[in-house]
């Protein structure tokens, strides 16, 4: 699809500001040693990639992530995926939550973490300002939402997805009309005679191709572009955060406009949207797919070998760079780089992130359990984090238990077992 027609320079006068330092709690355990847009996705890559390579293949070259938490392996990926030459003015840069003679304090939610480090945005001639998370799943040219942005007239354009009323109790809903303008905000509605007013009009539905009788809403996607001088003055104030505080206020006294957008996207926000985000990949025509060579997703970039099947079945599988598999089964599964995969072993609908390292040489101890899966394992609707040692004869699977529970070396979430990062699970365990 071919790129709208911007004014020149419209893309190097724009910074991207992609919000890093959420504590990631409803991901966890995944984010108990990482920061959430570091958590693996697909197999190869990490969340944060989304949304850096949204950037870059939109010709959006200045970047900031902002951290926060459990910082150190979204600082290593980022510092060893994104580098550009010397001659380029182009930089992915990483701004950690700091103490300052201003100021001491964690950043306490999304407009106070851009508001900590104004003074970096603004030491060049930026006239637009992306606001970005980092968490989510979605392909998108943002040019299309700059070139609305300016047409309009907006000083706050705010991306907006079509979702039904079961939908609408997950998300900020927005009302507009066919100008787009949105007029009123709703956290998370409930309420059918509320609901009644803010759903999408017939001729709004009709202009973004969807029939005029359906019941559709606006949700906030949590993407939004602020005009220089409209995103200084929205954060003059003590406001923490975009979605709940900044947004509501500004729609009272400024333009703010809805770019509605109608493909993929999804919010990676919980243990089950993670799980079912990466085995919806598995699809054979999937709703996203990495296979788009017009916008690729980049990442940090390895020298490993072809992956090695030694004999294995496999059916609606994703086998990342560097694995080995013996003789085992595996159906609708994510397997991450590096996996070692014995023979006898059966993997359905899980998730295996692989390793951060071979396992060279004497493995220490002669007891000592390897990395990877082990032989005649059987594992089904897990996920198995990076590094994990799952010896010969294990099961695991979610049958039979609650949905949440924390134990010693496993947890379940959402009724999904998860194998936490660096954990062993001893010979014959049952879980």
């Amino acid at each position: 699809m071919q790129a709208p027609s911007l004014p020149p320079g419209t893309t190097q006068r724009t910074l991207a500001i992609i919000m890093g330092g959420g504590a990631g709690t409803r991901l966890f355990p995944l984010t108990k040693d990482r920061a959430k847009p570091a958590v693996p996705l697909g197999g190869k890559y990490r969340l944060v990639d989304i949304p850096i390579s949204n950037c870059l293949n939109s010709g959006l070259r200045s970047i900031y992530v902002l951290t926060q938490f459990n910082s150190m392996s979204l600082h290593r990926h980022i510092q060893a995926s994104y580098k550009f030459d010397n001659f380029s003015r182009s930089f992915v840069d990483i701004l950690a939550a700091q103490q300052t003679p201003a100021g001491s304090q964690w950043y306490q939610g999304t407009a106070d973490a851009v508001r900590q480090n104004m003074r970096y945005f603004l030491e060049r001639p930026f006239e637009f300002y992306l606001i970005l998370s980092g968490d989510q799943l979605y392909r998108m040219d943002f040019r299309a939402l700059l070139h609305q942005h300016i047409h309009s007239g907006a000083e706050i354009t705010l991306a907006t997805k079509p979702v039904r009323r079961d939908q609408v109790s997950e998300f900020g809903i927005m009302q507009s009309g066919e100008d787009r303008r949105i007029t009123r905000f709703v956290e998370k509605p409930n309420e059918s005679k509320v609901l009644d007013q803010m759903k999408i009009g017939p001729d709004l539905l009709t202009a973004i191709g969807h029939a005029a009788e359906e019941e559709l809403f606006q949700a906030s996607m949590g993407i939004y572009i602020f005009n220089r001088e409209v995103l200084v003055d929205c954060l003059n104030n003590e406001l923490v955060d975009f979605g709940k505080h900044v947004i509501p206020a500004a729609i009272q006294t400024r333009n703010v406009s809805a770019y509605i957008f109608d493909g993929y996207w999804e919010d990676i926000g919980t243990i089950r949207a993670f799980y079912e985000a990466n085995l919806d990949l598995t699809d054979i025509v999937p709703g996203y797919s990495f296979f788009d060579a017009d916008a690729p997703i980049y990442t940090h970039p390895r020298f490993l070998p072809g992956s090695k099947i030694n004999g294995a079945t496999l059916r609606q599988a994703i086998i990342s760079d560097g694995c080995i598999i013996s003789d085992a089964h595996l159906e609708r599964c994510v397997v991450g780089v590096r996996s070692i995969i014995q023979s006898g072993a059966t993997i359905r609908n899980s998730v295996v992130m692989g390793a951060d390292y071979y396992q060279t040489g004497n493995t220490g101890s002669g007891d000592q359990i390897p990395i990877g899966i082990g032989k005649n394992c059987v594992i089904d609707r897990a996920i198995i984090d990076k590094n994990a040692r799952i010896a010969d004869g294990v099961v695991i699977t979610p049958e039979g238990k609650p949905d949440d529970l924390d134990a010693e070396n496993y947890y379940l979430r959402d009724g999904i077992v998860v194998i936490p990062k660096d954990a062993t699970i001893p010979p014959g365990f049952w879980i």
